[in-house]
């Protein structure tokens, strides 16, 4: 069954090396904490706030081995009160857990943004 994963992470800066580094640790510790491998991803769409566009969070992905998977970016919406440096990513999988056994991961500022599903022992 696919079922929906939702993460992610911020960086300090606009720097090809910081998105690339923020987003590969978010994606690897999505697959860790939730037993995936590739094999297992359908597809997934990163968004990235409108202050980052030193590089693609897909690139990264692409670089840590997710040559096969679709990949999506797009600029996240602007709303004037939203976090900033913000790297997000909606990630579909195959897998046989259930809807309430998924991990999401919301790192670094970004677990601001959904509390209620940041775990304690991932804040960083």
């Amino acid at each position: 069954m696919v079922r929906g994963i939702r993460g992610a992470t911020t960086v300090d800066n606009n720097d090809a090396v910081e998105i690339r580094e923020a987003t590969q640790e978010l994606l690897q510790m999505i697959l860790a904490e939730n037993a995936l491998s590739t094999e297992d991803l359908v597809s997934a769409i990163f968004t990235v706030t409108p202050d980052l566009n030193a590089d693609f969070p897909a690139s990264s992905a692409r670089a840590i081995g997710w040559e096969l998977v679709p990949l999506l970016c797009a600029t996240e919406i602007p709303v004037p009160s939203g976090l900033t440096h913000c790297i997000r990513v909606l990630l579909h999988a195959n897998t046989t857990h259930s809807q309430s056994e998924i991990k999401h991961v919301f790192l670094r500022n970004a677990q601001a943004l959904r509390k209620d599903l940041v775990r304690l022992d991932l804040k960083n």
